[in-house]
C-alpha cells in the first residue's frame, strides 16, 4: 500500500533544481547524483498508480490474458509441468516468466508486480520493509496456498550471500493482495497463474525453481544511470549472472563464493535446480 501522507514538496523543489541545472548545462556532470532523486519520484508514482488501479478493482497495464492460459501455452508449444525460472526487475514493475523448451529456456510471459515496498537497493536488515535482491531458489517447501495475501511463496532470504553479510529478515514473500511490506506483490488473478506454472513444475520433478531478483534492467545505461550509488558494486555481481542467462537462455549455476557471487554457465541438462550455498568453483 502507498503512503499517502507523503509531502510532495521536497521532491518537486528538487524536480525543478534538476531541470535548472540541466537547462544550465551543469546536468550531464551532475547526472548520477541527480538521477536517483528523479527515479525515487517516478517509483512512487508507479506505486500509487497500482495501487489506485488494483483498489478500482481494474486490471494492471501489461497482464496477460489470465482466462487463457492453456491456449497461451499451446501457442508456444508449452504445457504446465515443465521447467520454470523466474526473473524479477525491481523497477520496471515485472516479473518474467521462463520456460524450458528443449534444452533452453523461452520467455513464456511477462506480469506487472502490483507492488514492492522501499526503494532500489538490497535488504539488510529485519525491519527496513527492503524487498530483497539477489538469486534465490525455491522449492515445495516454500509454498503457502492460505496465505493471507491469497497464496505466497517464499524466496528463501536470507540465502548464503546475504547471511555472509550479516543480512537479517525472514518470510519475505512474492504473493498476492498487492500490498507490501518487503514483498513482491502481484494482484491475485497474476499470482494465480504463476502459482499454477510453479507448482505445476514442482510437482512434475523440478527440485528448486531458481529467482533473480534485479533492482532495474541490467543494461549499460542503467548501470551508468546508477555508477554513483553505493550498490553498484553488488549489481555489478548480479549482473554477471543476469548476462549468463541472457548468453546461454540456462540459468546459471550460483555459489558464493568469500562472499561474492560466483556464477558458472549452466548447461542444457540443468533446470535452474542446484541449490545456492557457500563454496568456491573448482578452479
Amino acid at each position: 500500500m502507498v503512503d499517502r501522507r507523503r509531502s510532495r514538496w521536497s521532491v518537486a523543489l528538487v524536480v525543478l533544481a534538476v531541470l535548472a541545472a540541466v537547462a544550465a548545462g551543469t546536468g550531464y556532470f551532475f547526472w548520477p547524483q541527480i538521477y536517483p532523486f528523479i527515479e525515487a519520484e517516478l517509483i512512487w508514482r508507479a506505486k500509487k498508480q497500482h495501487w489506485d488501479t488494483y483498489s478500482a478493482g481494474q486490471t494492471l497495464a501489461g497482464t496477460p490474458d489470465l482466462k487463457n492460459l492453456p491456449a497461451r501455452l499451446a501457442a508456444q508449444n508449452q504445457k504446465l509441468g515443465d521447467p520454470i525460472f523466474i526473473r524479477i526487475f525491481k523497477r520496471e514493475f515485472e516479473l518474467e516468466m521462463w520456460m524450458k523448451r528443449g534444452d533452453k529456456f523461452e520467455l513464456f510471459a511477462t506480469y506487472p508486480i502490483c507492488m514492492w515496498s522501499g526503494g532500489l537497493g538490497p535488504k539488510l536488515k529485519q525491519g527496513d520493509k527492503q524487498a530483497p535482491e539477489g538469486f534465490y531458489t525455491v522449492d515445495s517447501s516454500a509454498l503457502n496456498p492460505n496465505s493471507a495475501y491469497h497464496r505466497s511463496f517464499n524466496l528463501g532470504f536470507p540465502n548464503a550471500f546475504d547471511r555472509a553479510h550479516d543480512r537479517t529478515g525472514s518470510l519475505l514473500m512474492v504473493h498476492g493482495d498487492c500490498r507490501s511490506i518487503g514483498c513482491y506483490a502481484m494482484t491475485d488473478g497474476v499470482i494465480d497463474e504463476v502459482w499454477s506454472l510453479l507448482t505445476s513444475a514442482l510437482d512434475a520433478g523440478q527440485k528448486r525453481v531458481q529467482v533473480q531478483v534485479f533492482p532495474f534492467r541490467m543494461t549499460e545505461t542503467n548501470m551508468s544511470r546508477h555508477a554513483a550509488n553505493p550498490n553498484i558494486g553488488f549489481w555489478q555481481q548480479l549482473r554477471e549472472g543476469h548476462d549468463a542467462f541472457m548468453r546461454d537462455h540456462v540459468p546459471p549455476n550460483v555459489s558464493v563464493c568469500d562472499g561474492r557471487y560466483a556464477i558458472r554457465p549452466g548447461t542444457g541438462v540443468g533446470d535452474g535446480s542446484a541449490p545456492i550455498e557457500a563454496g568456491c568453483p573448482a578452479t
